[in-house]
């Protein structure tokens, strides 16, 4: 999807067939409304409603919807900060999908799945990160001095005793044992597989370090086993004979009464987290386990129990309860898909930096060299100080730092991006300079690409508008009609004492204090407390004096909607109070009314009817402060789906 630089006649040519193709149905306030955009809404609205309005009728709704985001905008609503983040973030999520590159994609999936058909012994000296840049040099410095070493003839595995950091696999000469795709950082895992058995790697940094590895051996992937044991631990040398006497004991009784498996092993195995599961472990795959419990589970038929295992914890007996293979494609699919959503996975910054490169080349992307070459001279001199933002915010930062379609991009726009780092090492520095380009880059790039989109792609393009307006209408219904009227209580009570008459009850209601207490004493004492006190007073000071023996509140209650009022205020049959310690039931100040006392009683209508007001008088206003152009013959040839 290459963007066309086009100038004079030609842009006039373009602009006319685009206009042919998706010509003006109304202007409004000067704005106009293409035909898809208005086709989209209308069919949508249709496919959402039970009794679908005619043309006609939704114009007119139209019209008014289009009016209220005219006011938006003339308010300013369009330009608060609050808006613009929201509406930003909104295009960035909705054009994602449009700007992935399925088939870059599908690569990394492809490579992943293969990944996942095989096991591979990893053996790897270890150096680690830490958050301190200078210390990583250093380390990345030290591996690639060993790698000089193993490339002259040096030994793997003594290195890896006396050097890997990784201290669990240095004892072992950095071996890891077998593992299985998706356990370990995208880099780490290529190089596990991709190394040929006995060769050597480049050093591969990951996340946590840089490493070293030694190709191992590869073998079919053999899946997942579920399975429970027995384990007598031998934590001492003295340990040992003791721990096989006893495993070999429950050994005879296991096998002559294999149902009762999990029964001896929740009474007698020293592993007692499984122990309470009868035993039952987790499903594990390759690598998961210590390499002489795991071969000897998955070596196992479905339901047969091996003999005694040593490891290094002890004698375990196992039974096998089930297994499965490798995942399919489609469940690796869906497992990469979201490792690579993350930013913490390797794969993210290379999805990145080829959506950045595909993008360059779409919008002639290019990166002024001698403006780069300025930053990084001056970096390598003095890394990033306060003089570094002092030079690039100020004047030298008018330098250009990269052209796309015809825009200029500058050095202080980059280095705003990270404004207030610092770091004194030059190396350190260079490589923040460089991982901060890339994502500068893509930001630019993408943000062309999402403008391309919205005229390239009608469905990102309806949906990008009908969320922009919709949150317009929102935030502009807010301010003129429901906050307006909702805050405005003078305004209610007013309108209220108004309209007196639309507010009358088809069934009694009783209004007043509701008590339920724990005796009769109780109750005579909150009677004569509450006498003469004001009913908004009562409540508080009967849960003051009488805690913990009755439970108040102020009600208003339609006769038949709730059985213990029914009871006490309108004489129906006896109901048992719903607190079953506090069974007296009576009220305080009961009235019953066909009508309500104060706006209060029936404030839910009273606002939504005043609210409706307000509608109605905003709408008349826009009537008369836009002007509305209906083009009638391109809106007879609306596509009614």
């Amino acid at each position: 999807m290459k963007k066309p630089i086009l100038t004079g006649v030609g842009l006039a040519a373009v602009l006319l067939a685009y206009a042919a193709k998706d010509p003006v149905i109304m202007t409004i306030n000067g704005e106009d409304v293409t035909k898809s955009e208005f086709e989209y809404l209308y069919n949508k609205n249709s496919q959402q409603q039970i009794n679908p309005q005619t043309l006609d009728e939704y114009v007119e709704m139209f019209k008014l919807y289009k009016m209220k985001v005219a006011d938006a905008k003339a308010a300013g609503l369009d330009t608060t900060a609050k808006f613009r983040k929201e509406a930003e973030q909104y295009r960035h999520d909705l054009a994602t999908p449009y700007l992935a590159d399925s088939v870059y994609l599908n690569q990394l999936v492809d490579e992943a799945y293969a990944r996942s058909r095989k096991e591979a012994v990893a053996k790897h000296i270890m150096f680690f990160k830490s958050p301190n840049p200078e210390h990583n040099l250093q380390m990345k410095a030290k591996a690639d001095s060993l790698k000089q070493v193993l490339d002259n003839g040096g030994n793997f595995e003594e290195l890896a005793r006396q050097y890997s950091q990784d201290k669990r696999s240095a004892v072992k000469g950095g071996t890891m044992g077998y593992i299985v795709s998706g356990q370990y950082p995208y880099g780490f895992e290529v190089a596990a597989f991709a190394t040929p058995e006995g060769s050597i790697s480049d050093v591969v940094e990951s996340p946590q370090g840089y490493h070293i590895l030694k190709g191992g051996h590869k073998r079919d992937a053999r899946g997942r086993v579920k399975v429970s044991h027995i384990l007598k631990l031998a934590r001492q040398e003295s340990d040992w004979a003791r721990a096989k006497e006893q495993i070999d004991s429950l050994y005879q009784v296991v096998t002559a009464n294999p149902e009762k498996f999990n029964e001896i092993a929740t009474t007698n195995s020293d592993d007692r987290g499984s122990a309470r599961q009868g035993g039952q472990l987790p499903w594990f795959g390759a690598g998961e386990m210590v390499e002489e419990f795991d071969s000897a589970a998955f070596a196992l038929k479905k339901g047969e129990i091996s003999k005694p295992v040593k490891s290094q914890f002890g004698y375990h007996i196992i039974i096998k309860q089930d297994e499965r293979g490798p995942l399919p494609k489609e469940a690796v699919k869906k497992q990469t898909l979201a490792r690579m959503s993350s930013p913490q996975d390797e794969r993210y910054s290379l999805i990145q930096k080829h959506q950045t490169e595909l993008f360059a080349a779409r919008h002639k992307a290019q990166v002024n060299q001698s403006g780069l070459d300025a930053v990084n001279d001056y970096v390598a001199k003095n890394g990033i100080d306060s003089l570094f933002y002092a030079k690039w915010l100020g004047n030298d930062g008018n330098i250009t730092l990269m052209t796309a379609d015809g825009n200029k991009y500058n050095v202080a726009d980059f280095v705003a991006k990270f404004n207030g780092v610092k770091q004194s090492n030059p190396a350190a520095a260079k490589e923040i300079i460089d991982a901060n380009l890339d994502s500068w880059m893509n930001g630019i790039l993408t943000g062309l690409e999402e403008e391309a989109l919205a005229k390239s792609e009608p469905d990102y393009r309806n949906l990008l508008k009908e969320y922009v307006d919709g949150s317009l209408l929102y935030e502009v219904s807010v301010l003129k009609v429901w906050d307006k009227a909702a805050k405005d209580i003078p305004g209610l009570e007013k309108y209220f004492a108004e309209n007196r008459m639309k507010y009358k009850w088809d069934t009694p209601h009783v209004k007043g204090v509701f008590v339920q207490a724990v005796n009769d004493s109780v109750a005579t004492a909150i009677k004569n407390l509450a006498r003469g006190a004001a009913e908004d007073d009562i409540v508080p000071a009967l849960r003051k004096q009488f805690k913990n023996q009755m439970a108040a509140e102020k009600i208003l209650v339609p006769k038949g909607s709730n059985a213990m009022v029914d009871y006490v205020a309108f004489d129906g049959p006896v109901a048992p109070s719903s607190i079953e310690k506090y069974p007296v039931m009576f009220m305080l100040n009961k009235r019953v009314l066909t009508v309500p006392e104060e706006m209060q009683d029936v404030k839910g209508l009273v606002t939504s009817d005043y609210q409706n007001m307000f509608q109605e008088q905003w709408e008349n206003e826009l009537r008369n402060k836009y002007s509305v152009k209906v083009n009638k013959k391109v809106l007879k040839s609306v596509n009614k789906k």
